[in-house]
């Protein structure tokens, strides 16, 4: 159960766009975000030497991500700085412990559960080739990891990094049952739900490979993108999708559907017709 949380955000530089790092009031875990143009800097930092967990991120082209361990995490990034093949990457997060206490043990074991949860909610890209060496870990210990993730996630998602966070969450306690919107327009039969990050169009929703309105040059290269990714795969002369995939607006969502301009807030309606804007105005009241 979600509960109130405080999290200070210290910027070394004074920049909001250099190194951030987040630490909540009540743990000993810490995140550094390191653009990649800073590693220099985070080089000069403690933090930089010790053992500790990390992540690769990339936010272009539906978004990319490497989960790793180091005994010495800085030498780690400076190694994958310097790899042709993962030129990718565009910020750099180290998750380490205030007190220095991980043991390589603690961070193979997160390493490996990061990677399994990072797969499961299908976020990003998981560039890793294996799923991580589980080590042997005693059950206390095995504990102690499963509530480091817990509270890394949080920090992770505050920065902007929901990587461990489903797509839909379970309706909370006042709401009985989830909410559906549907678009069927122009051959389209697509279904959604809309959350505090926008529009999460569910798998199964399929969109005609040939649209009946003027096609937009932007629109249609994001679709394409959806469909090297393989979000996407053609079934017959319809477009599926084979996962759920999160639009940061509901007329993003119906956009890239129709391939055309479109508002979302009308477009998308409840099984009994209402629009998204409606319902939502209803409420409100």
């Amino acid at each position: 159960m979600s509960q109130p949380r405080t999290i200070q955000i210290f910027l070394p530089s004074g920049d909001p766009a250099g190194i951030r790092v987040a630490e909540l009031t009540t743990s000993i875990l810490r995140l550094i975000e390191v653009p990649r143009n800073q590693l220099a800097a985070f080089l000069k930092m403690e933090e930089a030497h010790q053992v500790g967990l990390y992540f690769l991120v990339a936010e272009e082209d539906g978004g990319e991500l490497y989960i790793g361990q180091s005994g010495d995490v800085g030498r780690r990034l400076e190694h994958h700085i310097r790899d042709e093949s993962k030129d990718w990457w565009e910020k750099a997060l180290v998750l380490v412990s205030l007190t220095n206490s991980f043991t390589h043990t603690h961070v193979l074991y997160l390493e490996h559960l990061s990677i399994a949860q990072a797969k499961a909610c299908a976020r990003y890209k998981i560039s890793n080739a294996n799923q991580g060496q589980r080590p042997h870990a005693p059950l206390p210990l095995q504990a102690d990891c499963h509530e480091i993730h817990r509270l890394g996630n949080l920090l992770l998602a505050t920065l902007g990094y929901p990587i461990f966070e489903p797509l839909i969450n379970e309706p909370s306690n006042n709401a009985s049952e989830q909410t559906y919107f549907y678009l069927r327009r122009s051959g389209i039969e697509a279904k959604g739900v809309y959350t505090n990050e926008g529009m999460v169009v569910l798998k199964g929703s399929q969109t005609p490979l040939e649209t009946q309105v003027q096609v937009s040059e932007r629109l249609a290269e994001r679709r394409q993108q959806l469909v090297d990714n393989g979000i996407l795969v053609q079934q017959g002369d319809m477009l599926v999708f084979t996962q759920d995939h999160l639009f940061k607006s509901p007329s993003g969502a119906s956009g890239v559907l129709l391939q055309g301009a479109s508002n979302g807030w009308v477009d998308w309606r409840t099984d009994g017709g209402k629009t998204l804007r409606e319902y939502q105005e209803e409420f409100l009241d």
